[in-house]
């Protein structure tokens, strides 16, 4: 974002609802009207909801919600390098090609839509424009091994389901392994990809992905995940979006700087919703029917199937089986 775009911009969000005339944001910026008028355009296009009154100037309405660097760091608790973009392929994808060139640790790219989003196993990962965040995170561990890499996705859940409860004010819960639910639908889902180390074995960086459905699309969610989906507030919050993705990275990023992955087990316990529930439990190869009865000290799901068999599954997929 150019200097003068970014300058209107921040004094625009301080001031939501006021106006403030050409000559006067020239006049403050010490740039010519027409580079106001410029910059005012542009950011309109990005999706800003800028009034223009004759005679009374520029306003930023004061319900705008639109992604940017400076209403993250507004709420941000740690100095993150990020990166916004109004469309791209997929974040997993940039912060990998960034990661191979000496990225460092923190770079967050967040886009408004996704073409190419990606979820587990292959599958796409719906991303319209307008209505979700999009966001992957670098990171460098040090000492973890590839199979501890749940360790980064469990985190990341309670993490999530916490941001969600702050900013909308209503509960939010795990499908073990990466997907949060509220009131029985979808609106959150996680994935995490790693380079290995050839010399010692670690991880030399992981790449964590989350998209967040904040707004319902319009004309609703596409057939395939209908009634699977859902959206985290009703209708636009002011800011909200900025707001969650602050949120969020603030309690993840405490959880992996400061408690070294471990001290969120029993967060991740408590809101998870498949502990007592009947499951099937996925695999390429077959579908086994099981109980979930607990999530272990490793954030595994603990599982009895039907002959009596307990397993601790590390990875994989359960769907819940209807009561």
């Amino acid at each position: 974002m150019s200097n003068t775009k970014s300058q209107i911009l921040d004094l625009l969000s301080a001031n939501k609802g006021q106006f403030f005339s050409g000559e006067e944001l020239a006049s403050t910026l010490n740039v010519s009207r027409n580079a106001v008028w410029k910059a005012v355009t542009s950011l309109r296009l990005e999706g800003y909801s800028i009034e223009a009154i004759k005679n009374k100037g520029y306003a930023l309405s004061a319900d705008t919600d639109v992604i940017s660097v400076n209403g993250i760091k507004d709420n941000l608790k740690f100095d993150l390098p990020i990166e916004v973009y109004k469309e791209v392929t997929s974040t997993n994808t940039l912060i990998r090609e960034a990661a191979t060139i000496g990225a460092s640790e923190g770079l967050t790219i967040i886009a408004n839509k996704q073409t190419k989003g990606r979820g587990r196993i292959g599958r796409t990962f719906h991303s319209p424009a307008d209505t979700g965040i999009y966001m992957s995170i670098l990171l460098r561990p040090k000492c973890l091994k590839p199979e501890d890499a749940v360790k980064i996705t469990t985190l990341a859940a309670v993490a999530a389901c916490e941001a969600i409860e702050e900013v909308s004010g209503k509960n939010a819960a795990i499908k073990w392994v990466n997907d949060i639910f509220m009131n029985g639908l979808k609106v959150c889902g996680i994935l995490t990809e790693g380079a290995m180390s050839l010399e010692n074995g670690n991880l030399d960086y992981a790449i964590l992905g989350i998209g967040f459905n904040a707004y319902e699309p319009e004309g609703g969610f596409e057939d395939d995940i209908k009634g699977i989906a859902g959206s985290i507030f009703d209708k636009k919050q002011a800011d909200a979006k900025n707001k969650l993705i602050a949120s969020f990275l603030n309690k993840f990023m405490e959880g992996y700087l400061t408690d070294n992955l471990n001290n969120y087990v029993e967060r991740y316990k408590e809101k998870s919703f498949v502990i007592g529930l009947d499951v099937n439990v996925i695999s390429p190869i077959s579908t086994r029917p099981a109980r979930a009865i607990d999530i272990d000290e490793q954030c595994r799901l603990v599982v009895e199937f039907e002959d009596g068999t307990i397993e601790h599954l590390a990875s994989g997929e359960i769907s819940v089986r209807p009561r």
